[in-house]
């Protein structure tokens, strides 16, 4: 390694008195016992300095880094003060009092007064070897695009002044209060550089070369270019990566230079706004693709970063490790988000300190039991539930998984939320994230946004597991019956499911037998869930088994909740869903027929399609195209993508997201309808359409009633999950106890949509009820009734007040071709969370409902 550019560090921390967890101007005492090569006073009394020596490797750095921090602590301990390393520590006093010795100091107080009083920051500068400073200015300018990624990697200063500031890293909202701060001057060469350092000092704004506080800037006195917009971090291992990626994208920049490229042409404004984003939400929230200009997930850039950088990482051999790190960092977040959900456990700054200054030495912070202090008595004032809330409890108490999120939300309040509910409409109107419904009038602007409501849902572990064992159940249960009705019908032959029940279902269709017999039919189920009490209370409502949407709006709920409440964090780790795309496209490209000839594609009837924002979302998150029929051609079985000037691509998967009547009647790119030619090339093999045409035979609300036996009788388990006792009215006996007990049930249309013709029995009037019953004796195969379920509800921000509103939860699972017959079945954690409207019982988006982000807790 020895061509390997060298790359070294230095870390500044906050010193903090272990008795009262504050800010301490102790770093006069401190540095008596430290030996002055490597630890240095920084201008406030309570920060410290160290420099680590430069290095050709990740590791060696790491173990310097982990050294010179064992030295502070060494020394500190004794003296009843601890170090954290963080942008800002939660308490400090802002007295103007505690400005280190030196005349640089004293004067820096005396021209820019509060700027200095507030400098309680720390951050850690990163520097790599450049052949000279005309390379080191070039390189400078080249990667500053990528310097926000860095940020929000680093970020770790929610905290300041003893209020959280709605902020990732706050200290980058102090630090961009000197006048040069921020992206790096427009010039090329040293000598420009020189000559704006020069014009600076004679404009007054500052005395001299090392007051430039830019992002990243060539060494004052080194032949280094260095990195300086990135927070202190507690964790080491983000201090490597940070290391290895900036090393990477010096030498990415230094190729560019050599190989005569222009340098990239981002406006400033762009990169001050990538970098403010990166500084609201860090890890949390969406990053700005500068060169888009385009909000991105953290995952996907930085994954997009790996990837471009590849090249660079392998010739330092630092690929392994820096792409370990980040995907380390991306499952556990930024420090701000470990920060908040130190906080959340007991709502004490005291234990946000304690972390960090655990974190900092490398150890595991203690975890105190969560607090069961009361909460949100202003939310709550009028929140009375009808039913079992999840929630709060029958004594208005709120329940302790949720009171860390009501301590957050009581710090809000009313105004707060209504505030946030603002950014969030915002929020979706730039990222078009809309839901039309027929007969349901659009928004002012013409557009009817996804109704998302602020506050989360939360799911237990408990919980989880026992949905997870009974999806997978029913998912496989449900692939055996629709193969078996389109084969032998073994079910009916043994007398499980009555022939009438398979021959009359409104879902079954000639087109379900052409599919080949090994093709997993259910390639992505929706099952939908309820609960009526705390234990075990969850069930199973309705499967939908042909094109269930939901995925791709669970996906954006989060973000778009992590963009507008950046400071909402669980104490608890909540299972991400930045893996979900990878996921869902591993289940749909599986089995492929001559899968490496050709691609999958997600097929979508279009704009006209009120999911389409999802169906965009989800093809550009798995990286595949977006079709239409109109975009789609079958040549000699085969189905090909028709691009621009007549270019073909071959289609070997289509993901299908639009009706199967739809697609039938379709023409292809060659004006030709596709319905047909596209059945033969299932039939052949040579595509496969995901999720299978036919797959309506087994979930309209007849078929419902016989899962929990389906269950028995293919896999010989009894359900996991409970099913609502079900009446179906073709049953002469069962027609008679629906028509006694109209008034006690929910009466659904079998083939129903959307919560359409669904009669809630003890809601009804008595010329509705009278009318079903009509309905009910001239067609009873049409119609089923439920025993009415208590769904649960959950505190909604709904007209300024939380009122408590009834929820499902839609869950997703995706199957692909495993060993043998058994396909293999993976639950997603991208569930989503129906609202009905207040006083309501449907959730249904058509029905006025809305939707909350779901957190798994892990």
């Amino acid at each position: 390694m020895g061509d390997v550019p060298l790359v070294g560090v230095e870390e500044e921390f906050h010193v903090v008195g272990l008795a009262d967890r504050r800010a301490a101007p102790e770093v006069d005492r401190l540095l008596e016992q430290l030996d002055g090569k490597e630890f240095f006073p920084e201008l406030q009394r309570s920060l410290v300095e160290t420099n680590s020596p430069a290095t050709p490797s990740l590791d060696d750095l790491r173990a310097e880094i982990r050294r010179l921090r064992g030295s502070l602590r060494a020394a500190a301990e004794p003296l009843g003060l601890g170090v954290v390393a963080a942008g800002t520590v939660p308490l400090v006093d802002l007295s103007g009092d505690d400005i280190s010795a030196g005349a640089r100091y004293e004067r820096m107080q005396h021209e820019y007064q509060m700027l200095v009083r507030e400098q309680h920051i720390c951050g850690v500068q990163v520097h790599v070897d450049v052949p000279d400073r005309d390379t080191a200015v070039q390189v400078a300018r080249r990667v500053s695009p990528a310097l926000p990624a860095l940020l929000a990697i680093t970020s770790s200063s929610p905290y300041w002044r003893g209020h959280d500031s709605g902020y990732a890293s706050y200290r980058s909202m102090i630090w961009q209060r000197w006048p040069t701060a921020g992206p790096p001057g427009a010039v090329t060469t040293a000598a420009e550089y020189d000559a704006m350092i020069t014009d600076l000092i004679a404009s007054g704004t500052i005395s001299d070369a090392g007051m430039l506080y830019f992002d990243v800037r060539p060494s004052a006195h080194l032949p280094t270019v260095e990195l300086r917009v990135c927070d202190a971090c507690p964790e080491v291992d983000d201090v490597v990566l940070v290391a290895g990626l900036f090393r990477a994208l010096v030498g990415k920049a230094r190729a560019d230079t050599e190989a005569g490229l222009p340098l990239p042409r981002i406006r400033h404004e762009l990169l001050r706004a990538a970098g403010w984003r990166a500084a609201r939400s860090g890890l949390e929230g969406d990053l700005v693709d500068p060169a888009g200009p385009v909000l991105v997930s953290p995952a996907v850039q930085l994954r997009g970063m790996l990837a471009e950088l590849r090249p660079w990482l392998e010739e330092t051999g630092d690929l392994e490790q820096v792409t370990e790190l980040t995907e380390a960092v991306l499952a556990r977040g930024s420090a701000a988000a470990l920060q908040r959900r130190a906080f959340g456990r007991r709502g004490s700054l005291a234990d946000v300190v304690d972390d960090l200054v655990a974190r900092t030495q490398g150890e595991v912070p203690a975890v105190e039991p969560p607090s069961t202090v009361p909460c949100a008595p202003e939310l709550l004032r009028d929140y009375t539930p009808p039913r079992y809330d999840e929630a709060v409890d029958d004594d208005r108490e709120v329940r302790p998984a949720y009171g860390w999120l009501f301590r957050a939300l009581e710090r809000l309040g009313p105004r707060g939320m209504a505030a946030a509910e603002t950014a969030l409409r915002t929020e979706q109107r730039a990222r078009g994230v809309t839901f039309p419904v027929p007969g349901v009038e659009p928004d002012a602007d013409g557009a009817r946004l996804f109704p998302l409501d602020l506050v989360p849902r939360l799911i237990a572990p408990g919980d989880w597991a026992h949905l997870s064992s009974g999806l997978a159940q029913r998912i496989r249960a449900l692939e055996q019956f629709v193969r078996d009705v389109y084969d032998r019908q073994e079910i009916v032959r043994d007398g499980v499911v009555p022939a009438r029940v398979v021959q009359d279902a409104p879902g079954r269709t000639r087109s379900g037998s052409l599919v080949p017999p090994d093709a997993v039919r259910i390639a992505v189920g929706g099952i939908d869930l309820v609960r009526d009490r705390d234990d075990d209370g969850w069930v199973v409502l309705e499967d939908n088994l042909r094109v269930p949407s939901g995925i791709g709006y669970s996906m954006m709920s989060r973000r778009l909740l992590r963009s507008v409440l950046p400071d909402l964090e669980s104490p608890e780790d909540v299972l991400g869903l930045d893996d979900v795309p990878d996921r869902l496209r591993a289940a749909l490209a599986a089995g492929d027929p001559d899968g490496p000839y050709g691609e999958p594609a997600l097929l979508s009837a279009g704009e006209s399609d009120p999911a389409y924002f999802e169906h965009t979302l989800l093809a550009e998150s798995m990286g595949i195209p977006l079709v239409t029929p109109a975009k789609l051609q079958v040549t000699d079985g085969d189905v090909f993508l028709v691009a621009g000037g007549g270019r073909r691509r071959r289609i070997t998967t289509l993901y299908r997201r639009m009706d199967e009547s739809e697609l039938a009647v379709a023409r292809g790119a060659d004006s030709r309808p596709l319905g047909r030619a596209l059945l033969g090339a299932i039939a052949r093999g040579r595509v496969a359409l995901r999720n299978a045409p036919g797959n309506g035979v087994a979930d309209d609300k007849l078929v419902y009633a016989y899962v929990p036996d389906m269950i028995r009788y293919y896999l010989n388990e009894d359900p996991v999950l409970a099913s609502v006792p079900t009446l179906p009215c073709v049953d002469p006996a069962a027609r008679e106890q629906v028509l006694d007990r109209l008034a006690e049930l929910v009466l659904k249309p079998v083939d129903g949509y959307g919560g359409a013709g669904i009669l809630i029995g003890p809601d009804a009037t008595r010329d509705e009820l009278a009318a079903a019953a009509e309905g009910i004796r001239a067609r009873p195969a049409g119609w089923v009734a439920q025993d009415l379920v208590r769904i649960s509800t959950h505190p909604t921000f709904t007209d300024g007040v939380l009122q408590p509103q009834a929820v499902d939860l839609r869950v997703f699972a995706v199957q692909s071709p495993g060993r043998g017959t058994r396909p293999d079945v993976d639950v997603l954690p991208a569930t989503l969370s129906r609202v009905a409207p207040p006083g309501g019982m449907i959730v249904n988006s058509s029905r006025g409902g809305g939707a909350k982000d779901t957190w798994i807790l892990a």
